[in-house]
């Protein structure tokens, strides 16, 4: 069939394979040309089949040389209808290790569950023996306890009152007003129960009863902050606790980790990019399209590959920022004063008028289907494919 973008609600229904390995490729490309990494030798990465998680296992695999263990819960395709994205990524991913020789196991369900944990776990002692390196990356808005089995389901809401800003409708280019009403009920129990670092906690205590980790291992998990535009939608609101949470798991682990092997454990706060879960994100894709103009003017634009690059290479020998809070600060670039300054200014006068010139659109457009593998280069789009 001949696969062809959908999108609904900022919200991309297709993907196409061909595509999507070329951009698995084209990441790959760029941790291989920046030169080998002495780091990580047995990585797990769950939650690794987009975004953020994708490129550190590119990052460890292609950079470090790692065997990679990858968790990720993605559909696959079927004769008439496209998989996820994330699927084919890995699909892609899984090809290019066993090119180069690398060791690659890929393991598709729920990383909630307790089965999906055993199952990883027995994936490790059959092939690396032990992992040095656990990468937790999951975006769920979902979640089933395996302690209970009831669904949570997070919430994107602010905490107190109504939250009300401009937002970027990036398919027509038009900036439109929206407003959220505040969080109730268990909005914001449920969504630190899906987004917090429970999951984290028991991924760690698991891996740890069964002897998988090594010695000094090393563990990060993913926050954002963000700037006072987005601050009442984003750290303010209920993501924003969840990711609180996240926070004050990594000091548990951390103490954890140190005492019986030495190891420690951080989160690291990254720059706001283009993701399936940013995407979703009221007011974010006006605050990115501007982030995005202010950054690459100032030649300090990164994407998803790049920043994590940055980050093995920064994490193995070289230098991080680090906060206060034991943060690691991957966006020290973002939340640089004078580029603030300058998204600030911007969007105070952003409007109609000169939103595309003002702002980088089009690169938040490119990055959104890239991601879905649309608009790639060099993909023939008009071939038909094999969805499965």
């Amino acid at each position: 069939m001949v696969i062809s973008p959908r999108i609904r609600n900022n919200i991309c229904l297709t993907a196409h394979p061909e595509g999507c390995a070329a951009e698995v490729k084209r990441q790959i490309g760029y941790v291989k040309s920046n030169g080998p990494v002495e780091g990580t030798k047995n990585a797990l990465i769950i939650g690794s089949s987009t975004g953020y998680g994708l490129a550190c296992r590119t990052a460890a695999a292609f950079g470090c040389g790692a065997s990679t263990i990858g968790v990720f819960f993605e559909k696959p395709g079927s004769d008439n209808k496209p998989g996820t994205p994330g699927y084919y990524n890995m699909k892609a991913f899984d090809a290019e290790a066993e090119k180069a020789g690398l060791y690659s196991k890929s393991i598709n369900g729920d990383a909630f569950s307790y089965e999906l944990k055993q199952q990883t776990i027995e994936a490790i002692k059959q092939g690396p023996g032990k992992v040095d390196l656990v990468i937790y990356s999951l975006a769920s808005g979902v979640r089933v306890d395996p302690a209970d089995g009831k669904m949570y389901r997070s919430a994107l809401k602010p905490i107190g009152k109504k939250y009300k800003s401009r937002a970027l409708d990036t398919m027509s280019g038009r900036i439109i007003s929206m407003e959220i009403d505040p969080a109730e009920g268990d909005d914001i129990s449920d969504t630190i129960k899906v987004m917090g670092g429970e999951d984290w906690q028991l991924w760690i205590d698991t891996l740890m009863e069964a002897d998988v980790l090594s010695e000094g291992v090393i563990t990060t998990a993913f926050s954002y902050i963000g700037p006072e535009v987005t601050t009442a939608i984003y750290r303010d609101g209920t993501i924003g606790a969840a990711k609180k949470d996240l926070e004050a798991t990594a000091k548990r682990i951390d103490d954890q980790l140190a005492a019986a092997l030495g190891g420690k454990a951080f989160t690291s706060v990254n720059k706001a990019l283009v993701t399936r879960a940013a995407a979703v994100i009221p007011a974010i894709s006006l605050y990115i399209s501007i982030l995005f103009r202010v950054m690459k003017d100032k030649g300090i634009h990164e994407g998803c590959i790049e920043q994590m690059d940055r980050f093995f290479r920064g994490l193995y020998g070289g230098e991080l920022t680090v906060d206060a809070e034991n943060r690691v600060r991957m966006d020290d670039w973002e939340m640089r004063e004078d580029v603030q300054q300058e998204i600030e200014r911007i969007w105070q006068i952003a409007s109609d008028d000169n939103i595309e010139t003002l702002s980088d659109i089009e690169g938040y457009h490119a990055d959104f289907m890239n991601m879905h593998g649309f608009e790639v280069p060099g993909v023939n789009y008009e071939a038909e494919v094999d969805p499965s």
